[in-house]
């Protein structure tokens, strides 16, 4: 078995002619773009891609076949440059009877399964052109078109306050999806506000794989939270057995952010507009119980979990990555000497050493990645939508 950095998470802002893909996002995201910035600059050898149902995207992805920029791979996903691999997939956001909505990551093996997806999405979805994402359906209904489509469905940033299962939805999938479906799930999206110790306090999730994607909106973004995979080649079908532990196939580490930094780890109250300190589960305000406030999805957990201790047994580590982005003094221009020098972004957060680094940026920079590596640097909390800060 060989290891292969993994993001399955990662949006389509613009197709190849301009045309907008995904509100809230960076122009120069395209699925070139992308595919070029995880193989030369990211390190990143398998991308998931979840915009691939707008037909601007399909136009684009017929185009890059066409040219050989890409090609099928024979057990599913795209190939790009010899040894690049995009998975084609979707989010798409469903509605439940109580008036929540959720999100999911659906993948498929090849062009022609997410074209048949795409087709059968375009009765659920008013205007696909303006917005692929934005269905009329339940989370099981989703579940059965896309089995019936030949692909998997992941629930994404399961926890978060907006747009989860759990965090807006449903204290158990159970609730939600018939046991068959639920079985059939192979893993959660934990999202930048959980780790693995927290969901695996939820006993209902001991048999799905954690996974710790980007959730990338700018080129930037991609790989600031990303997996180890164990597999024989980096395919859909390997993909498929790393999610299921099969074969000897296993998702071998999760790195994310401490979830500190994240943007919804504790509850704020938007009234008096900060952070609310306290034990968890913090569900209101203390100035006011008329304040409307946001959950944080430590709080949540807390509020749903059912055993007091994590049960990591048999699961992937979780390692705390802190992104060069969030580290003081660290600009485009410093990150774009590092990988000049270093050759990738996953080279400099898991390689480099002290010595090495500080012959190319400041000292204090230095110092600070490889402390992010050890997880030594202070982190003030998020909330509310407001990352959380490293502390000088």
């Amino acid at each position: 078995m060989q290891q292969f950095f993994v993001d399955l998470h990662v949006h389509i802002g613009r197709s190849s002619g301009g045309e907008e893909v995904k509100k809230a996002t960076a122009n120069n995201l395209t699925f070139r773009n992308i595919a070029y910035e995880a193989y030369y600059r990211k390190g990143i050898q398998v991308i998931g891609v979840v915009d691939c149902i707008s037909p601007y995207v399909l136009e684009d992805i017929e185009a890059l076949l066409e040219t050989g920029e890409i090609m099928e791979k024979k057990d599913g996903g795209m190939e790009y440059r010899g040894s690049q691999t995009l998975l084609l997939g979707a989010e798409i956001e469903t509605h439940e009877k109580k008036g929540c909505s959720a999100h999911s990551l659906c993948f498929f093996p090849t062009l022609e399964a997410i074209k048949g997806f795409a087709s059968e999405m375009s009765k659920h979805i008013k205007n696909p052109y303006r917005n692929s994402m934005l269905s009329r359906l339940t989370g099981q209904q989703l579940f059965d078109i896309v089995d019936q489509c030949g692909g998997v469905l992941i629930p994404a940033h399961v926890f978060s306050p907006h747009k989860s299962f759990y965090g807006s939805c449903c204290d158990s999938l159970h609730q939600l999806f018939s046991e068959e479906a639920f079985e059939r799930i192979p893993a959660v999206e934990l999202g930048l506000s959980a780790d693995a110790m927290m969901a695996s306090q939820i006993r209902e999730l001991d048999k799905k794989s954690f996974i710790s994607n980007s959730d990338a909106h700018s080129l930037i973004k991609m790989g600031r939270e990303y997996n180890i995979f164990e597999m024989a080649e980096p395919n859909y079908k390997e993909v498929l057995s790393a999610l299921r532990g099969v074969e000897g196939r296993r998702v071998a580490a999760n790195y994310g952010l401490n979830p500190l930094l994240g943007k919804y780890h504790r509850t704020f109250c938007l009234t008096c507009d900060r952070r609310l300190e306290g034990e968890p589960p913090v569900k209101r305000c203390t100035v006011s119980d008329s304040h409307p406030v946001v959950m944080g999805v430590k709080d949540r957990i807390e509020t749903i979990k059912d055993r007091q201790a994590p049960e990591m047994t048999g699961r992937a580590p979780y390692y705390y990555q802190i992104p060069l982005e969030f580290l003081p003094k660290v600009g485009p221009k410093t990150i774009d000497r590092m990988i000049e020098r270093f050759g990738s972004e996953m080279k400099i957060l898991h390689e480099a050493d002290y010595e090495a680094l500080a012959s190319v940026v400041k000292n204090d920079i230095a110092r600070n990645i490889i402390l992010a590596r050890e997880g030594k640097l202070g982190i003030e909390a998020g909330g509310g939508g407001i990352y959380g800060k490293i502390e000088d």
